[in-house]
């Protein structure tokens, strides 16, 4: 007997007919003898929905209210299964992250999980229940209600595994596993069998909507075996493992390619290049919890001022322009500049770590297309380039056929 933790996403259990199809499989699972703990999103669209409404009273909605609202919308799905399972003839309970004692820090909207009290989860299963987990919740110390951010849900049932010591925890979605990039971009975009943690990690941060980060940190951390199918088909998804079980056969150069439509760019100009300048103008926006993604500061110029350009989420451009026009005014900068109409596209692999020139590669197929390349970063495993938007879908096209991501990985692949 195993015990098995599943994630189900808001398109699985979108209707009550998907919600019905999700018990059937469940209890295809403790029909087997396996013990049970399901993870649950809100409907799909419902937390839109909820959102909106906060936005239709205020402008800027209250954070921790935003939290009590928008947590509603998994209460409506962990007590529609746990009945559905229920009508199957098992025995099963629905409980809210709080009930569950998921604890949270205190930053309503982007919380962090600190710690999960699994004492009554052993108990229901020590006594044959299904447990059914409202997702992307928990409460901080004061038992304030917390979400923790888009996708949170992932996160939750990767913690709940790692704490119950799961034999898997299982990522049920819309797509059938994890794909060497979107499908919807590139037709011969390829489904990998298996992928590492390091490189799924960096797929994840560079925009695959696959999973949300800090679920494939937290399995990663604690090793959690972490493995994405469809709700929809039969089929073995995508293992997410370590690298040393993953070393049957050499690792191609790159396996896969991940991009991002939601970035924007700020330079602020004429910055005096003097030393801590750079802390100086990115401390207060970090201050302000906007997340800083690729940074370049260019070479001083001959009257002793430099240009510092770096990258933020979309949504963040707003604040994150008022909180560097009061930095360059402090600085004595020359201007703001900003530009929403950017993109990122990155190759991953941890293959990149013994093979030269594969920057070389990526730049040549990016120029033969004529797309310019912005900005640059790259780590062990990855480079990433800041385009203009307009060319993304051209650019990932160019990546995949380059690194000949649509053929089958073994071990004669051309490297």
């Amino acid at each position: 007997m195993s015990l098995f933790v599943q994630k189900y996403g808001g398109t699985s259990v979108g209707s009550i007919e998907r919600i019905e199809a999700v018990a059937d499989k469940v209890a295809a699972f403790r029909a087997k003898g396996h013990e049970m703990v399901v993870v649950l999103s809100a409907m799909s669209g419902e937390t839109n929905r909820l959102i909106d409404l906060a936005y239709q009273i205020q402008e800027k909605p209250d954070p921790r209210e935003l939290d009590v609202l928008v947590s509603t919308g998994e209460q409506v799905t962990i007590a529609l299964l746990s009945m559905a399972l229920k009508k199957r003839g098992y025995d099963a309970c629905s409980y809210t992250g709080g009930q569950v004692k998921i604890l949270t820090d205190n930053a309503h909207t982007k919380a962090r999980i600190q710690r999960i009290d699994v004492e009554r989860m052993r108990r229901d299963l020590d006594a044959g229940k299904v447990i059914v987990v409202a997702g992307f919740q928990g409460v901080d110390e004061e038992g304030n209600i917390t979400t923790l951010g888009r996708g949170g849900s992932d996160t939750t049932g990767v913690a709940l595994a790692a704490a119950l010591d799961a034999t898997e925890c299982q990522i049920y979605t819309d797509v059938d596993g994890v794909y060497t990039t979107d499908p919807r971009v590139v037709d011969s975009a390829r489904r990998l069998d298996r992928i590492t943690f390091e490189e799924m990690l960096e797929m994840a941060s560079l925009g695959s909507k696959v999973l949300q980060i800090r679920a494939v940190e937290f399995a990663g951390k604690y090793k959690v075996p972490l493995r994405v199918l469809s709700t929809f088909e039969e089929g073995e998804g995508t293992l997410i493992s370590l690298d040393e079980e993953d070393n049957e056969m050499e690792q191609p150069v790159v396996s896969g390619i991940a991009f991002n439509r939601d970035e924007a760019k700020l330079t602020i100009r004429g910055v005096p290049d003097t030393p801590g300048v750079a802390c100086r103008i990115l401390a207060p926006v970090g201050a302000e919890n906007i997340e800083v993604d690729v940074i370049v500061q260019n070479i001083s110029s001959v009257d002793g001022t430099t240009d510092f350009t770096f990258t933020v989420h979309r949504n963040d451009l707003s604040k994150a322009r008022e909180v560097l026009e009061r930095v360059a005014s402090e600085l004595g900068a020359r201007e703001v500049v900003t530009d929403d109409k950017i993109a990122k596209v990155s190759i991953v692999g941890v293959g990149m770590r013994s093979h030269a020139n594969v920057a070389s590669r990526m730049f040549s197929a990016l120029g033969e297309d004529n797309i310019n390349i912005q900005m640059i970063t790259t780590s062990e495993i990855k480079i990433s380039v800041i385009i203009d938007e307009r060319y993304l879908e051209l650019a990932v096209r160019a990546l995949h056929s380059e690194f000949e991501l649509s053929e089958p990985r073994d071990a004669s692949e051309k490297l």
